[in-house]
């Protein structure tokens, strides 16, 4: 039972003190306003005692019989101990006080046992009330603790979903830059260019949780002309927006891997007339993100592929977002995937 006095924590009793004797003023003002200027003095000494007999016995006594069942032999003793401080004790205390005139005698007993029996109700109720108070307050500090705990869970792993699908994201534009690089293109050098205003972006630009929703389009668009660099003019793109305010917040790289699927997994596996259709719309902080692409199905792999893109994709969507859809389809020569985010359900 040797530790600290948490000063913290006394200053929590110190709190439920004041909300005892506010109970206990309320009764004295409706029963004994005569009185009432008195018995605020009375009171404010009565209570100073329980707010430190309650304090040592939540604090140190209970916790310390609860450490070890050893202690059982001992808590008749401990347990006995502190009854006698709440019944004559507390007596002593209100003796103590008009001793030292700062409590006003009010009323004579003609025995101390008379006493005692009248000040009892007063000091075991006191235990009650600073028990529920506690365990309430402490009920919540953990339930708290607890929401934060997960917060911080779920950011750690937000965190760690960015940093699997930026280098994948990195790792497949490389992929096409060594394309180039081995065909000996002259478009080397320009696909170089978009990939270092790519990774601008993502070293100072994507590090943060929200950016406006003009730079998303900004780099989804450099994105598109670099993957562009390795067809010809057979693809296809089209890529148009409805947005009614350019600068909403949204999570960087949020769409960037339906796209780079389209590419990947779409016209990159499709020989004859390849496209890609790609439309966002937000209006009324309704987002609605469809991308469409020409594919080729086989019979020796699955018509819908859950790559690590769409896999991360949907594990962020369910830690950012409570409102939110993402539908895939696919038929025997097109791909589409489509993701709808009420963007006012942000977590």
């Amino acid at each position: 039972m040797n530790r600290p006095v948490d000063r913290e924590r006394f200053k929590l009793y110190l709190q439920i003190g004041v909300g005892y004797l506010l109970l206990l003023l309320f009764g004295d003002l409706v029963s004994n306003p005569e009185t009432f200027l008195k018995r605020i003095v009375n009171n404010l000494w009565l209570v100073s005692y329980l707010v430190v007999l309650n304090f040592l016995f939540f604090e140190y006594t209970l916790p310390y019989l609860r450490r070890s069942w050893k202690r059982i032999f001992i808590a008749p003793f401990l347990l006995g101990g502190h009854l006698l401080l709440y019944s004559f004790g507390f007596y002593f205390w209100r003796y103590i006080g008009i001793g030292l005139h700062v409590y006003f005698s009010l009323k004579t007993y003609s025995s101390p046992r008379e006493g005692v029996a009248a000040h009892v109700p007063f000091s075991l109720f006191s235990v009650f009330f600073f028990g529920i108070v506690r365990h309430i307050y402490d009920y919540r500090k953990l339930k708290q603790a607890a929401q934060q705990l997960r917060i911080e869970k779920q950011e750690a792993e937000l965190n760690y979903l960015k940093s699997q699908t930026n280098p994948h994201f990195l790792f497949n534009t490389l992929n096409n830059i060594y394309s180039l690089a081995r065909d000996k293109s002259d478009l080397a050098p320009e696909s170089i260019l978009r990939l270092s205003q790519l990774l601008r972006f993502m070293l100072y630009e994507a590090g943060g949780a929200y950016i406006a929703i003009d730079q998303e389009l900004k780099i989804m668009n450099d994105y598109i002309a670099l993957e562009k660099l390795r067809y010809d003019d057979s693809l296809q793109v089209n890529f148009n927006h409805d947005v009614e305010d350019m600068k909403q917040a949204l999570p960087p790289l949020l769409l960037i891997p339906l796209v780079e699927n389209a590419f990947k997994h779409g016209v990159s596996e499709t020989r004859e007339h390849p496209f890609i259709d790609i439309h966002l719309s937000v209006n009324q902080r309704q987002l609605s993100f469809v991308v469409k692409n020409s594919t080729e199905t086989f019979s020796d792999r699955p018509r819908v592929k859950e790559n690590i893109g769409l896999s991360n994709l949907r594990r962020q969507l369910q830690l950012l977002y409570t409102d939110y859809t993402l539908s895939i389809q696919q038929n025997e020569s097109a791909f589409t995937a489509t993701l709808k985010i009420n963007l006012k359900s942000h977590v």
